[in-house]
């Protein structure tokens, strides 16, 4: 049997290959992203390291990088869905290898966060959420929309504190659905949201004391890198959970300068009464106020009004 080798040999004397070879070389060669990283690394690289390694080279070329050309992960055109490549240089060698790409990344870590907890809830509606189909009939509306347009725009990770917004208005208006254009504007920039439906929330941090999951949990949501609290206010608030477990969260991402969302039917004075009395009926005004000063700092108050959308 002839060796694959001597294959290869017998195949680059024919005509047709050395062309086709030499074309390839070419688009290699003058492939932006190549020639930046020969010129990076002119000094450890010689032409018998390149075209010993060519075939790497065209395969690099030949893949999407940062999700350029897919529109979903499902959808990923590269031949290891998922994954992009990136060359460097190895042993005074060109190695190649395929690390996670911006949307599997992002998919990890929302498939991590909601194995982990059940109460990240995202309503069928708000999956496409867009800021083009949010209403702007109200000077309300227009505040809140341009505020979220220009925090989604803006807002890069690690580059100082942006507030998020306490969305606050009657039931059916569209907060959710603003929160929810919002996250899928960042998904854009590659940026991950962590969407949490509070009275679920609360309900499932109760139940972790007994399977010992709590503290886990409980550091998710603290660390996210956007966090959207749904629907605060609607839930029986115990002192455990308003002190312990809104409380840490909260004191946590001020400290870290952490962007958080609100939406409630309580503006901020009507949430603050809902969180001054416990399901025991004790008042605790000074607690309650420390809550509402670290949602202030994290937030900016805007009323979202109109009609009831889920009546329509």
């Amino acid at each position: 049997m002839e060796r694959i080798d001597d294959t290869i040999g017998k195949l680059s004397q024919h005509p047709s290959f050395r062309q086709r070879y030499e074309d390839m070389k070419i688009e290699v060669l003058q492939n932006p992203e190549v020639m930046a990283f020969l010129e990076e690394n002119r000094d450890q690289l010689t032409n018998d390291m390149i075209e010993k390694n060519m075939m790497k080279l065209y395969e690099y070329v030949s893949q999407t990088k940062k999700c350029s050309n897919c529109t979903s992960l499902e959808n990923c055109c590269n031949m290891m869905p998922g994954y992009e490549p990136e060359i460097f240089i190895e042993r005074e060698s060109i190695g190649l290898y395929y690390r996670p790409c911006p949307t599997k990344v992002i998919h990890d870590e929302r498939r991590k966060a909601e194995r982990l907890i059940n109460s990240i809830y995202v309503p069928k509606e708000i999956l496409k959420a867009s800021f083009a189909e949010f209403s702007l009939n109200s000077p309300g509306r227009i505040d809140a929309f341009e505020y979220a347009e220009k925090f989604a725009s803006s807002f890069e990770p690690g580059k100082g504190m942006m507030k998020g917004l306490f969305l606050h208005g009657s039931f059916g208006v569209g907060k959710s659905y603003l929160l929810g254009a919002i996250a899928n504007q960042l998904a854009e920039k590659e940026i991950s949201t962590l969407i949490v439906y509070v009275p679920e929330f609360l309900r499932e941090m109760k139940q972790s004391l007994s399977d010992q999951t709590l503290n886990e949990k409980l550091e998710a949501v603290k660390n996210a890198k956007i966090l959207m609290l749904d629907d605060i206010g609607a839930e029986a608030m115990s002192s455990w959970t308003r002190d312990e477990i809104l409380g840490s969260i909260l004191q946590f991402r001020m400290h870290e300068q952490l962007p958080t969302f609100f939406s409630s039917n309580f503006d901020l004075n009507g949430l603050e009464h809902h969180l001054t009395y416990s399901q025991r009926g004790e008042e605790e005004k000074m607690k309650a106020a420390r809550i509402m000063e670290r949602i202030k700092y994290l937030s900016i108050p805007v009323r979202l009004d109109g009609p009831n959308r889920r009546q329509g």
